[in-house]
């Protein structure tokens, strides 16, 4: 054989690594808390996507199975003692995390240069319904979604 032969294995790298996940908790109605293997904890509902699909009609209705999530074996996913039940880590990262607070609400207010009354005009309710959220009001989920999608919008324009 001429030239030369490289015996090394060689690992090419693109893109930011896969997420790995290091713990999942169960809590009640079908949200989970996954803890991430950089530290972070997030709390997400599964509820949406358990039913969008017929393959997860098991997990349902059957609370002791939910229960039983578990990180897969290399830690990119969770998964059920029932086969093909299982999420990936990478769509998990994805999903928003239910908890939004009356801080988060208010740095997104500043960060999206909103006031009182811009925040309600876009958010389509009251003044005092921002005032509210703003202080310790709990945020409904819908505001802290669209709260969230007006965020990522707003720089993605930007960029």
């Amino acid at each position: 054989m001429s030239g030369n032969v490289s015996t090394r294995d060689e690992v090419i790298s693109v893109g930011k690594p896969l997420p790995r996940i290091s713990g999942v908790e169960p809590l009640d109605a079908r949200n989970i808390r996954i803890t991430w293997q950089t530290g972070e904890t997030v709390t997400l509902d599964l509820a949406p996507a358990l039913q969008s699909r017929r393959i997860y009609i098991p997990l349902r209705g059957d609370d002791l199975l939910f229960r039983q999530v578990a990180v897969n074996e290399y830690g990119d996913g969770i998964e059920w003692p029932v086969e093909d039940l299982e999420f990936s880590a990478a769509w998990l990262e994805s999903l928003p995390s239910i908890e939004f607070s009356n801080a988060d609400f208010r740095t997104a207010m500043e960060r999206l240069g909103h006031s009182l009354e811009g925040m309600a005009t876009a958010l389509q309710i009251s003044r005092r319904l921002v005032a509210d959220y703003r202080k310790d009001k709990p945020i409904p989920r819908h505001i802290a979604f669209a709260t969230r999608y007006m965020l990522e919008h707003q720089f993605s324009k930007l960029t």
